[in-house]
């Protein structure tokens, strides 16, 4: 009985271990070439390397933009008491700026993607923002980590197959 719980913690860690990486599969060294071989059917690193790397581009952009968006929606927060307007440079197109005054506000609009824009009370889209972004630091973290793992599957890989 104890060595079924034994083997059943063990295969739980392998579970575990094995979801820690986005399914990626462990690398192994190979010993008998010829078997591996043998074998075959084994998936390119190359097309999941691209795939990762492609969300890790993806989430570097995104980050940033939630951070500026987050800080523009802290500071109408803390000016919505001012008389004056807020003297804001906003990106129009590519590589064009368009100076504006924003008076004061209890409301914002945020733009969801997907051609959607929705308004929020400042509160609620402090929250939104906020929630959104520490999703996409937490996601970023953990393609990174995947990414470090499948380099070092995909080294171990090539080093194998200098045996060949």
């Amino acid at each position: 009985m104890a060595s079924e719980q034994k083997s059943s913690e063990r295969v739980s860690e392998e579970k575990a271990e094995n979801k820690k990486h986005r399914g990626i599969p462990e690398a192994l060294f190979l010993e008998d070439v010829d078997e591996f071989m043998k074998k075959g059917g084994h998936d390119a690193a190359e097309s999941v390397l691209k795939e990762l790397d492609e969300n890790h581009q993806k989430l570097q952009i995104q980050v940033p933009d939630l951070n500026s968006s987050l800080e523009m929606v802290k500071l109408l927060s803390s000016r919505k008491d001012s008389s004056k307007p807020l003297q804001s440079r906003f990106l129009l197109s590519d590589q064009l700026y368009c100076t504006a005054d924003v008076p004061p506000t209890e409301k914002v609009m945020l733009w969801l993607g997907a051609n959607v824009m929705l308004e929020y009370s400042i509160a609620e889209a402090e929250a939104l923002l906020s929630k959104n972004l520490k999703a996409a630091q937490k996601n970023l973290a953990e393609i990174e980590e995947d990414l470090g793992f499948l380099r070092d599957q995909y080294t171990t890989t090539e080093v194998s197959i200098l045996f060949v």
